[in-house]
């Protein structure tokens, strides 16, 4: 209770700040006459689609933007200083898998490496960086010298985390199939970018854990509107930084917050984004358990498709 009383307390500044330092925030929720941390509105994702969600006036570092088809309006997050992201996404993988210069990244991002602004390449290149393999490194369009690679790390007992959007751990399933240990985290990111049909997280998994012989797949929630992430190492259960928590609410009104295990639209606190807005609503349904961990269940129909876990279990 202790730690969810120094949450709330946090969350309440940020409130307060940014409702009168944030103009699209500060407005939404006058319009909506919310106006106090206890009966918070969280700003719909859409917004970063039409509006500069900023907290204060500043020139952003770096401005990233979601995928999308052509003619597309993608989202836009305007970063004012990257050391900050740097620092959440490192210590953050940190607290889930011990420090990232301990592992070979091998990240397989194709539609991500293909255009500008891409929070997640960002953060894979920076991790990238910071491991102590020299063999760490995107693949794009080179799945045989991957797969080599793969087999190298196994053979060297090398910890190594593949990392790879849906559509191309897929590919790369279907093109050879592995025999990896322990040794070998294979993540995925979620996404198919209308390149294969959508399946279930069921279906997905039993795929990829038969194709690369381990025994779970792990999987990352992040999305272009978020500094944050959140880490699942198996069954598509995530557990969350100490920076983020996770409010669900009734699909037909954003007001009613569900207990644990119920369905309904996945809202998110994310006190890293003290810059932007803290407080989100998504286009993703999910519930929560007593632990503090949450799981993705969908979209809702019609709903733009992100580079985050899409999957129904």
């Amino acid at each position: 209770m202790a730690g969810e009383a120094s949450f709330n307390e946090t969350a309440e500044s940020v409130f307060n700040f940014q409702m009168e330092n944030n103009s699209v925030y500060g407005e939404f929720a006058r319009l909506l006459k919310r106006k106090s941390y206890a009966v918070l509105p969280f700003l719909p994702v859409e917004m970063f689609k039409s509006q500069a969600v900023k907290t204060g006036s500043f020139e952003p570092q770096v401005v990233f933007t979601s995928s999308g088809t052509t003619g597309d309006i993608t989202s836009r997050h305007y970063v004012r200083e990257t050391g900050w992201y740097e620092e959440i996404f490192t210590e953050t993988f940190r607290q889930a898998y011990r420090y990232p210069a301990n592992y070979c990244f091998l990240c397989l991002l194709p539609s991500y490496l293909e255009r500008d602004g891409s929070s997640l390449v960002y953060m894979a290149e920076s991790l990238i960086k910071q491991s102590k393999y020299d063999s760490s490194g995107f693949y794009l369009n080179a799945n045989d010298a991957l797969i080599d690679r793969l087999r190298e790390n196994e053979a060297n007992k090398t910890p190594t985390v593949l990392l790879g959007v849906t559509f191309a751990l897929l590919d790369l399933a279907e093109k050879q199939k592995l025999q990896l240990t322990n040794n070998t985290i294979v993540m995925e990111t979620g996404g198919m970018k209308g390149r294969r049909k959508e399946m279930t997280r069921t279906e997905l998994h039993g795929i990829l854990t038969s194709a690369f012989g381990v025994d779970a797949i792990h999987s990352e929630y992040g999305m272009t509107e978020l500094m944050s992430q959140a880490y699942s190492k198996g069954d598509g259960i995530f557990s969350l930084p100490p920076q983020m928590k996770i409010i669900i609410t009734d699909v037909n009104d954003p007001f009613e917050k569900l207990d644990d295990g119920r369905t309904g639209t996945v809202n998110i606190i994310d006190l890293a984004n003290v810059d932007s807005c803290a407080f989100l609503a998504t286009k993703d349904l999910g519930r929560t358990f007593p632990d503090g961990t949450f799981e993705i269940l969908g979209r809702y129909d019609h709903s733009d498709v992100r580079g985050c876990n899409l999957l129904i279990a």
